[in-house]
């Protein structure tokens, strides 16, 4: 521990926060654009704040509001140069058949072990059948949680909702 001037400590590897900035709630900030789905006619992009410290399934949440989709679909998470690329698979594709292990991978994966991506992107892929793809974009740099705010929450829409099941609606 390093004591400064001011009467704070520093502790080595805590990215130089003084302590008791330990609990300092880092946000993320993410364009989320849909790429593909059966029923996708305009463009969509939802730009979303979440933690740092938030799972692949808050994401997935995150991104159900952000489009207006019910949540009654398998879901998939991936990065690659492109959406058809999957280099890295966030759920092992062995157990791509038993939902509980796959729900629990998500669950436990944090956005701060996904990040950073190294020239790959994130994708979100939700209900196989219709296929619909998002391409996750982050921020460059984290910023500090504004006090009082409740996190995820979605900072600007571009283009409509698309329509989950536009013969129902």
């Amino acid at each position: 521990m390093i004591e400064l001037s001011c009467g704070a400590s520093l502790i080595p590897g805590n990215r130089g926060l003084p302590v008791g900035y330990g609990n300092l709630r880092m946000i993320y900030t993410l364009t989320v654009a849909a790429v593909s789905g059966h029923y996708l006619e305009q463009e969509c992009v939802r730009t979303v704040q979440i933690e740092e410290s938030a799972t692949l399934e808050d994401l997935h949440f995150a991104i159900q509001d952000a489009v207006s989709f019910g949540n009654d679909h398998p879901y998939a998470f991936h990065a690659g140069r492109h959406c058809r690329h999957r280099k890295i698979q966030y759920a092992d594709p062995e157990i791509a058949e038993d939902w509980d292990r796959m729900e629990n991978v998500w669950s436990t994966t944090r956005l701060s072990s996904v990040y950073p991506l190294k020239g790959l992107k994130l994708y979100y892929w939700f209900d196989f059948g219709d296929n619909w793809i998002f391409e996750i974009r982050k921020a460059r740099k984290a910023t500090p949680a504004e006090p009082g705010v409740s996190y995820p929450r979605l900072i600007e829409s571009r283009g409509p909702n698309p329509k989950q099941y536009p013969s129902w609606e």
